[in-house]
């Protein structure tokens, strides 16, 4: 690895910046305020040394290490701090000391060691401090860094909580980490010894193939005892691996790596976030095959309750157009004569005003015993379209959780379009006005003691009656009220073959009627049905609508951003191994 010149360094850390800038842009528009935070951290620390962040439990012993790793000769962090402080500190170089608070949080202290003109060192809280937001700045810290110093308690580097933060570390952020068995000076070397080769067993178990373990004694150090110290070996570790020119490659290296674990991240989401719409999508198509497959089913019961009614109305009405035939002949109206001349024609108006008041009575009987049982069917098929989607939308399919690490919020938003859609289709079945059709009923103010009656989707049983009903019973009305004033204004004899004619065009008339009305109004209806079911899911449809774009906004960022990150690595890669 040869060394960046200076200019070339500026160059890398501005396409860098600018890459991890288009990222926090890429943050807010997801809407994520934690990883936002994240990026904005590690765009301010770009320009700055590589960054050691150095961590482990209170009393592990981290200050005095730093100080002693330092070597000065004086106490930079405080030995022993106070838990009760959750400020983290930032040692960086400068030509003289002194202490800056960046904020309640985070003082920056400068000294003029020169390893710090490579490196930055960060003293964080202890892991396993009660004290409000330790854990939580500490972990803000961290996604910035360079390397992690682990630093354990030799006597006991087994607490639970340590090792919970390593796995923070290692899984969520796959840092660098070297560990370190502090105060060693109190062990024997036995179990000394055991104790590292515990830490190296639980480092192997959690993914750290193999893991760098350093056991020194900042106490030995600092009282000169070097060789048995330990910090000859960690020195050299970091002469070796990290100073000398190296530091600037391995900053912009990690800056390369961290920029790439946030956008996988996102990219892990942004698939998360492609399957549930994708999933959506499926659910929305499938309400709408299902409307469109109950409608079809709907209106072929329309068709055959049609084709009883009409099968009802050729019986009967042939019958009657029979008899007439039959008894405006010659010697059946002889039949019917009576002594007189007079009598004959009051005789024969008589008997069609039978025929037709028999007819009438007919068609009402045989008429509404149809209606009764092709409509039981078609508001049984239509109320199972309703059921349906209501089973539909309470068995929708959930991907994106509420507690989702990228899209939580996404996901709650389609959570509460989901639940409001739930809510409002299961109070859309239970009002049977829903399910009325004023364009169709006109004034029926009559069916509202059956409506109330047949609440919800059950009222779908009384409209179409209804339906029916007027169309069917004003439709054959009207025949025969023509058939009636037919009958009254002919004389009988030379125009016989009129009545029956005018008897046949007019029961033919009434025949093509009813069928076009009866089919036309509840094929209607039922489209209108449909159209108000689906009329349910119009928010949730905004909501796929707007996901769609916001779904290819994110996936152009973050390809672009992929294909950045790639040629700059390997940009890095040319510069520093030609």
């Amino acid at each position: 690895m040869k060394g960046i010149l200076n200019e070339d360094l500026q160059i890398f850390r501005s396409q860098i910046d600018q890459i991890v800038k288009e990222l926090h842009d890429l943050t807010n528009d997801i809407g994520h305020e934690e990883l936002s935070q994240t990026i904005s951290d590690l765009r301010n620390r770009i320009k700055e040394p590589f960054m050691f962040v150095i961590v482990g439990e209170v009393k592990a012993g981290k200050s005095s290490f730093i100080n002693a790793l330092l070597d000065t000769g004086r106490d930079i962090c405080k030995v022993a701090p106070s838990p009760m402080t959750d400020t983290i500190q930032q040692i960086v170089y400068g030509e003289t000391a002194s202490e800056i608070n960046i904020n309640p949080y985070l003082k920056r202290i400068h000294q003029p060691v020169e390893i710090l003109k490579e490196i930055a060192i960060v003293d964080t809280p202890g892991t396993n401090t009660i004290i409000d937001h330790h854990q939580e700045i500490t972990e803000r810290f961290i996604p910035a860094s360079d390397l992690i110093v682990f630093v354990f308690e030799a006597k006991n580097p087994y607490r639970q909580s340590a090792w919970d933060f390593f796995k923070y570390i290692k899984e969520d952020w796959r840092k660098k980490i070297i560990f370190v068995l502090q105060q060693k000076d109190l062990m024997n070397e036995a179990d000394l010894n055991h104790n590292v080769d515990g830490v190296h067993k639980y480092a192997v178990q959690n993914g750290i193939n193999e893991p760098l373990i350093f056991a020194v004694s900042a106490k030995q150090e600092i009282e000169g005892l070097k060789e048995e110290s330990g910090f000859l070996k960690i020195r050299t570790y970091i002469q070796d691996n990290i100073t000398g020119g190296k530091a600037p490659y391995l900053k912009l290296e990690n800056n390369i790596e961290i920029s790439q674990n946030i956008n996988e991240r996102i990219e892990k989401g942004l698939t998360d976030r492609k399957d549930q719409y994708a999933a959506d999508i499926t659910f929305r198509d499938d309400i709408r095959s299902t409307l469109d497959d109950q409608e079809i089913k709907s209106k072929k019961q329309v068709n055959v309750l049609v084709e009883n009614l009409i099968a009802a109305y050729d019986k009967i009405t042939l019958k009657y157009e029979q008899e007439l035939s039959q008894g405006l002949g010659l010697f059946s109206l002889m039949k019917r004569s009576i002594v007189s001349i007079f009598s004959k024609e009051s005789s024969a108006k008589e008997w069609l005003n039978n025929l037709a008041g028999n007819l009438e009575k007919d068609l009402n009987i045989e008429l509404k015993n149809k209606l009764n049982d092709g409509v039981i069917d078609i508001a049984e098929s239509i109320q199972q379209m309703a059921k349906i989607i209501d089973l539909k939308i309470k068995s929708s399919q959930t991907i994106l959780k509420n507690d989702h690490e990228i899209f939580s919020d996404i996901a709650e938003r389609r959570a509460n379009v989901l639940t409001e859609l739930q809510s409002a289709f299961s109070k859309f079945m239970k009002k049977s006005e829903n399910f009325a059709d004023d364009s169709l009923l006109g004034d029926q103010s009559n069916m509202a003691p059956n409506l109330a009656t047949g609440s919800g989707v059950a009222a779908i049983g009384v409209i179409i009656m209804a339906l029916t009903n007027s169309a069917v019973f004003d439709i054959t009305g009207g025949v025969l009220t023509t058939i009636g004033v037919l009958f009254a204004g002919v004389s009988i004899g030379l125009k016989r073959r009129k009545v029956v004619n005018g008897f046949h065009d007019e029961i033919n008339r009434g025949r093509i009627q009813m069928e076009d009305e009866v089919s036309g109004k509840l094929n209607t209806y039922i489209g209108h049905i449909k159209e108000k079911i689906d009329a349910n899911f119009n928010n949730f449809d905004d909501l796929l609508k707007k996901e769609i774009v916001q779904i290819q906004k994110i996936n152009d960022s973050h390809v672009s951003i992929v294909e950045r990150l790639k040629k700059l690595e390997n940009e890095l890669k040319t510069a520093t191994n030609p």
